[in-house]
């Protein structure tokens, strides 16, 4: 595949973030392409990590965000909160945001809205350190569900 086909393709697997995939090119099949992928990030400085984690939007917001997240959200429901359910991620967003200074992140798929609002309400409590570890691993998830949908 020609690298502009490449990056075309799989440009948008990591939201906002087509180093990644420049970086991936020349792999070649989903589970290849994920390991570059996971490589490229891995080797990235904590700057490019922390970059790569605020380019996700906050679940629940109403902010436009990629086309994939909106779908990934949808999914999830949470384009139908209940008014105390949007409450609830609004404040859970702002004092999560405050705490560890990125957007909780977390791969929906799978998940219904009270799923993942236990998971915001656990790992709140986390420590900075872990936190980003664990923000990075879901990142890494949603990537790998959303390169299996281009297979």
């Amino acid at each position: 595949m020609h690298k502009d086909e490449f990056l075309k393709r799989y440009g948008g697997i990591y939201e906002h973030s087509p180093w990644i995939a420049e970086a991936a090119y020349g792999a070649e099949g989903i589970e290849k392409i994920h390991a570059a992928m996971k490589a490229a990030v891995a080797q990235a400085g904590h700057d490019k990590k922390l970059a790569l984690i605020c380019a996700h939007p906050e679940l629940g917001s109403k902010v436009k965000m990629a086309e994939a997240s909106v779908q990934e959200q949808a999914g999830a429901g949470l384009d139908r909160c209940t008014p105390q359910e949007f409450a609830e991620f609004q404040k859970l967003n702002a004092d999560y945001n405050r705490k560890f200074g990125f957007p909780f992140i977390i791969a929906v798929k799978g998940l219904t809205r009270e799923d993942i609002l236990k998971a915001f309400r656990k790992r709140i409590q986390n420590e900075v350190a872990a936190e980003f570890e664990t923000a990075l691993e879901q990142i890494h998830k949603i990537a790998w569900f959303r390169l299996s949908a281009l297979s």
